[in-house]
């Protein structure tokens, strides 16, 4: 009798994992026809979503604003329960947000999330009950039209992919934080809507030669900060890789080396809010990018983004509570701040050790060049512990002040302050206030042009107290909001990746009025005459500046610029800073 019950048991087993088997054949994606050689084209992939939400309730497509291409962004959710308003669905659920193809060339995770969402709809894997997902399951749909078979050269497969840039060759990963494309601020909208807790972007690596399929990119701990990095750090990140270990999915921290042995050690990646993962952390959401290798072959690759989504499914159930009730936490963590970091660096002092599987490598002399150049060896595999640099530490810091004020007509920084729902009020009447003022002191420019920009770095500031006439209708940011981490990253000129640093300020730096020689010439000699202390300081700088001694045109621009014709303009930071012991009552001047 026992016998038989457990035979009926393996009988209705095997006919229930057959059904799946069928239906999987029902719904097959061009991955799996072309036995994993192959990625599907943009037409494909939406035709294959189109079909899935046709045929179970569980699965939503809607189109979400436009791409430089042309084509609207889509975005699709799966959710067991068949409830896609975003408004009630985040109350009681973990999100998580999928982001594929932002590179269309590293497609894997555009196949393995075609592959896991058709699995989870026939029930292949079972459908989480408390987390709903999200793709964007082609973010560079320019790139994927653009297809080709040789761009990818260190890349083994698939046979035809799309190309790094977007329609207008923007790289779409360097776009989040000054969002120059209609694909940036169509992400905007749809990260602002879904309030995804966790967000996964998938990519292919490049560097360095190694045994691992998988490698993690998580958003850097120290810079997300507080309770949420250190959960990231501590209990997600080492959950993740040890399930993936256990399920023979071995996966370590993205090789950020080029051209050199991983085994020498390196650091870990800082994932600036250029980039998708440090974009969506300044809203506490805990972000990672996958990185497959790209030498490993691609339906391997596929295979491996696929147990790594489903891994990170399981870490959402389990822990979906504790990560919404952080995430809860940190939008008021704000609060107990003074300070904010505006620049990292390495903490040379604190760094782990990863017990890293590579190979080992050659330095041989090249054919071509007849120089040295590195040679792996993948019969000589190792396991070696190495020092990974992990740990980051702010290199400069702003007070941050209660609110700041931008006039009406930068409309450009106002525009995405906007479309990523940062609150302000407006001065009812014409009004002059004192507030903290900055001069831009001193810059570096990029040589070359870097998406679309030559951009600022190494930025300095000067601060000054002074009285500014504002108008009807300029912007009052308070400081005391959910995107205070935007605010601050966007509008202190000496963050990484602020607007002043991506050029949206640029006509400051350029002096619009200027002097004749022949004529300022008796107008200096005049405010030398009438002004002793600056006719001192003049002479001193003469005696102690033998270029400046020698150079009668930066003589006379001195004086010009400390003069009352030098206009106050030049070089003066539109962006005004109401700090927190001000008295100013800002809210009986705003509407």
């Amino acid at each position: 009798m026992r016998f038989l019950f457990i035979s009926v048991l393996i009988l209705l087993f095997t006919s229930c994992e057959t059904k799946q088997e069928d239906k999987a054949v029902d719904y097959p994606t061009h991955f799996e026809l072309t036995k994993g050689q192959e990625t599907a084209t943009y037409e494909q992939v939406i035709e294959f979503y189109m079909h899935l939400a046709k045929e179970f309730p569980e699965i939503n497509i809607q189109t979400r604003g436009k791409t430089d291409s042309g084509n609207p962004l889509h975005m699709v959710t799966f959710n067991r329960d068949g409830n896609f308003n975003f408004q009630k669905i985040g109350e009681n659920k973990t999100i998580i947000l999928i982001n594929n193809g932002i590179h269309p060339g590293e497609s894997d995770g555009i196949d393995a999330t075609m592959v896991l969402y058709r699995d989870l709809a026939i029930g292949k894997i079972k459908a989480p009950e408390n987390t709903v997902l999200v793709t964007i399951p082609v973010y560079n749909i320019g790139g994927a039209l653009n297809r080709n078979t040789s761009t990818r050269a260190n890349q083994n497969g698939p046979i035809e992919y799309g190309f790094r840039g977007n329609a207008l060759n923007y790289d779409l990963n360097r776009d989040f934080i000054k969002s120059d494309t209609k694909n940036a601020r169509t992400f905007a909208e749809i990260f602002h809507l879904v309030n995804p807790d966790i967000f996964i972007d998938n990519h292919v690596s490049n560097g360095a030669d190694y045994q691992y399929t998988l490698t993690h990119l998580f958003t850097q701990h120290d810079k997300l900060g507080g309770e949420l990095g250190n959960y990231l750090h501590t209990q997600m990140m080492p959950a993740l890789e040890k399930s993936l270990s256990d399920a023979k999915w071995d996966i370590t921290p993205y090789v950020n080396v080029f051209n050199e042995v991983p085994e020498k050690g390196f650091s870990q990646f800082m994932d600036y809010p250029r980039y998708s993962t440090g974009y969506t952390t300044l809203w506490n959401t805990l972000g990672m990018m996958v990185e497959t290798h790209m030498l490993k072959p691609y339906k391997q690759r596929v295979e491996g983004t696929y147990h790594l989504m489903h891994k990170m499914i399981d870490i959402a159930e389990k822990d979906g509570e504790k990560i919404k009730q952080l995430r809860e936490n940190a939008r008021s963590r704000h609060l107990d701040w003074k300070h904010y970091p505006v620049t990292w660096q390495i903490d040379t002092i604190k760094s782990s050790t990863i017990n890293f599987k590579g190979f080992e490598a050659d330095t041989i002399l090249s054919e071509i060049t007849g120089l040295p150049r590195l040679k792996y060896d993948r019969n000589r595999p190792f396991t070696k512990a190495i020092d990974y640099q992990n740990y980051f530490i702010p290199s400069d810091s702003v007070e941050i002040p209660k609110a700041y004020i931008i006039k009406k007509g930068w409309s450009k920084a106002i525009a995405l302050l906007e479309l990523n729902k940062i609150k302000y009020s407006t001065f009812i009447n014409d009004t002059v206030l004192s507030v903290e003022s900055y001069t831009i002191g001193d810059y570096k420019t990029r040589k070359n042009a870097y998406e679309g920009h030559y951009s600022h770095y190494n930025t300095q500031i000067i601060r000054n107290s002074k009285k500014i006439s504002f108008s009807e209708g300029d912007l009052v940011i308070p400081t005391d909001q959910i995107g205070i981490r935007y605010l601050i990253e966007t509008l202190e000129p000496q963050a990484t990746d602020s607007f002043f640093n991506w050029n949206f300020f640029d006509v400051i730096l350029q002096q619009k009025e200027s002097f004749s020689p022949y004529v300022f010439e008796d107008i200096a000699l005049k405010i030398l005459k009438k002004d002793t202390s600056l006719r001192e300081g003049f002479l001193q700088k003469k005696e102690t500046d033998t270029i400046f001694a020698n150079n009668w045109y930066e003589q006379l621009d001195w004086i010009y610029k400390r003069s009352k014709y030098y206009e106050p303009a030049h070089l003066h930071y539109p962006v005004y800073r109401v700090l927190k012991n001000s008295s100013i009552d800002l809210e009986s001047l705003t509407n």
